[in-house]
């Protein structure tokens, strides 16, 4: 199989990287998400294969010792997250560029793995007071939890200079722009 290119997006929560990935799968790049698996249960209205491709942790312990995975990470005991190669495969069989929305650390795992078939981006927030006043206006974390996430993203921020680009997203027409940009310069549109 012909393989091809891989877009990897990290941010500290908040940052707005959600909203530009998801606008940049509008922008007919031939761009495709990548779907992760994850051993910990549905939430909400969540989907096997939508958001996640869910196993249980024995399945998932399996799959590993297959070989099935990239890449894969024990967040905590017995939760699991990871990439599976026939994801992988079957975007890339498609002709499509591969789209990950991951943390810092699996971002440059991928770029790691990938070398110069990946390229990073790291989105930022403004500033840690910026990040602040955005998770408070989305209402979903109690304080406690925000400060755990703006703790959590100065620790984030440190890995931006690890990373291919750095887009600051202060205005986000001017962000999901520079993205996009950044995008058809790598994948040749």
């Amino acid at each position: 199989m012909k393989e091809g290119k891989i877009v990897i997006f990290s941010a500290p929560s908040g940052s707005g990287k959600s909203t530009i990935v998801n606008y940049l799968l509008t922008r007919n790049l031939g761009l495709e998400f990548s779907v992760s698996a994850t051993s910990r249960a549905p939430r909400g209205q969540e989907q096997n294969g939508i958001e996640y491709y869910f196993l249980t942790p024995d399945e998932f312990r399996r799959r590993i010792a297959n070989g099935d995975f990239v890449e894969h990470e024990e967040v905590y005991e017995g939760c699991f997250y990871g990439t599976l190669r026939s994801e992988i495969d079957r975007i890339w069989a498609k002709g499509n560029t591969i789209v990950f929305d991951v943390d810092v650390k699996g971002g440059l795992n991928l770029k790691k793995i990938f070398g110069d078939k990946a390229m990073t981006i790291f989105i930022q927030p403004p500033s840690i007071d910026e990040l602040r006043r955005r998770l408070v206006s989305r209402g979903t974390d109690s304080p406690e939890k925000i400060e755990q996430r703006l703790a959590k993203a100065g620790q984030e921020l440190e890995y931006a200079a690890n990373f291919d680009h750095v887009v600051i997203n202060d205005d986000l027409p001017t962000a999901q722009a520079q993205a996009e940009s950044l995008i058809k310069t790598f994948i040749g549109k």
